[in-house]
């Protein structure tokens, strides 16, 4: 059942309203070098993570669904990465946008083997569940890859997210954003 104060209505002139809900976040003290920061962090990712998605080859299309299984995985793992090592999330939100549009101008063609909001649904899942993650991320990377229940895959995922999580800690940590 839905009540009327369930509803929120725009005010005469939204636009300003944001614009001036903008300005006084400014004047409470939100650092504009903090915002820039979260945009370099967001661009060092993607900087890492392109090098890595292009040094890896396919040979045939086993290889090619394992790539592109890959490349979700790490872009994730940067997306839960920037909620988890950003300061909030504007900070977070201003990586990832610095990160997808990165990829936009050096590198489209992963950008689109790397965006899968199914594939991101699944990680969801078993992120969120809170409960050995890293070993429920390699279980969702190997099912992803079609080979649910192969320990190989299970691992490779496993520690794909391990590692790709540390780059991005490393990397928000330097940008002084952890």
């Amino acid at each position: 059942m839905n009540f009327d104060s369930d509803i929120k209505i725009a005010g005469d002139k939204p636009s300003i309203d944001v614009k001036r809900n903008r300005l006084l976040a400014g004047e409470m003290g939100e650092n504009a070098g903090e915002r820039n920061n979260a945009k370099y962090l967001g661009r060092a990712v993607a900087q890492i993570f392109s090098k890595d998605a292009t040094n890896f080859k396919y040979e045939d299309d086993g290889d090619y669904e394992m790539i592109v299984q890959r490349r979700m995985l790490l872009s994730f793992t940067a997306t839960v990465g920037f909620e988890r090592y950003c300061s909030d999330d504007t900070d977070a939100g201003i990586a990832q946008k610095a990160f997808i549009d990165y990829l936009k101008e050096n590198n489209p063609e992963i950008l689109k083997t790397s965006t899968d909001t199914g594939a991101f649904s699944f990680y969801y899942l078993a992120y969120r569940r809170g409960i050995e993650v890293d070993r429920r991320i390699g279980q969702t990377f190997a099912m992803l890859c079609s080979h649910d229940g192969d320990n190989v895959y299970q691992e490779l995922g496993e520690a794909l997210y391990c590692w790709f999580s540390s780059v991005v800690k490393e990397q928000a940590e330097k940008f002084c954003l952890s």
